[in-house]
């Protein structure tokens, strides 16, 4: 939020939100993004409001290296989805700039046609420098959108080589968007990634590239048969599509469907949720501390002298963070 933006009643935000008002869910996520200690407090009782009424959607995050089309897919499946009578978020997670800390590419402008229809709502924000390409609040965005009512919500990630661990650990499905490739599409893949993976997809069939668009599906159908599936009981499956003429989204869908359904039947969804969430509160206590530790003024004015001694050699990494942390602690009493 801007800096000196009234600070909006958290009540009242979370009853616009859930009225379905578009204006307040865009002021919300602000909110919830906000580095501001008021509005991290008002954050805070704006998500224990809306808590109650989130966990009714699938959430499912895309990644794949820059240029396989990850925007024009989820498009393409945000359409077909809002054409079969759902409500779509999307969380288009985008590159920071390093002199404004603003989003780069500006997703919703790249999804013309997904923004103009009423029952989808397209967010684009900074990574700010997170790792996984996931900005810092994209869960409590989520939840957010949940409770506005989005059944479905779609995370995009940078998908630059970058830990996705980050985007993994907090939906419930995870996309892996890939290239059509030759026979050595395997070896340019991190096995880590596919890991994670409990769809893949192979985007851009059609032309020219059909023919190894399909034979990459089978070398990937084969090799992830070998991995240990990151979601049990469900088996990871790989598809193919062409989200530029929007042929196999249909497909991509009814698989993720069976996914929700195996996992739902099986009892293994809530589990899966409920370890994220406990995932999440010490991914935001040790963020928080980290900030705290960094802000601290005893830790700040002596951080550059102690960097620079430990660059040169002259100090032990150990010994100074050693310092820095006394510096943080202050003086203990009581001994």
């Amino acid at each position: 939020m801007a800096a000196g933006a009234a600070l909006p009643d958290p009540s009242s935000l979370a009853a616009a939100v859930r009225g379905g008002d578009r204006r307040a869910l865009a002021r919300a996520i602000t909110l919830v993004e906000s580095t501001r200690p008021d509005h991290r407090a008002a954050a805070a009782t704006l998500l224990t409001a809306l808590l109650p009424h989130t966990g009714g959607g699938l959430r499912v995050g895309v990644t794949g290296v820059p240029g396989v089309g990850k925007s024009t897919f989820i498009e393409a499946l945000g359409a077909h989805l809002v054409d079969t009578g759902h409500r779509v978020a999307v969380l288009a997670v985008d590159p920071s700039s390093r002199l404004s800390g603003g989003s780069i590419l500006g997703d919703k402008t790249r999804m013309t046609d997904l923004s103009r229809s009423p029952a989808a709502f397209i967010r684009p924000s900074p990574t700010a420098g997170t790792l996984g390409g996931v900005a810092r609040r994209t869960r409590e965005a989520m939840l957010v959108c949940e409770a506005a009512g989005y059944d479905v919500v779609l995370v995009e990630t940078v998908g630059v080589g970058q830990s996705e661990t980050a985007v993994a650990g907090m939906v419930d499905l995870f996309l892996l968007l890939l290239l059509p490739s030759g026979g050595d599409a395997l070896q340019g893949v991190k096995r880590g990634i596919m890991e994670l993976a409990d769809l893949v997809v192979v985007n851009k069939a059609d032309g020219d590239l059909a023919p190894a668009a399909e034979r990459t599906v089978a070398e990937y159908a084969n090799a992830i048969r070998m991995l240990r599936p990151p979601s049990p009981p469900w088996t990871p499956v790989v598809l193919s599509c062409s989200a530029q003429e929007r042929r196999g989204i249909d497909a991509v869908w009814t698989a993720a469907g069976a996914f929700q359904a195996v996992m739902g039947e099986a009892g293994a969804l809530a589990p899966k949720r409920a370890a994220q969430a406990s995932d999440w509160m010490w991914s935001e206590v040790e963020e928080t501390l980290t900030d705290a530790f960094r802000a601290h003024p005893a830790v700040a004015g002596r951080l550059p002298a102690l960097e620079e001694a430990v660059t040169a050699g002259q100090i032990a990494p150990s010994a100074a963070a050693l310092e820095l942390l006394g510096l943080f602690r202050g003086p203990e009493t009581g001994r």
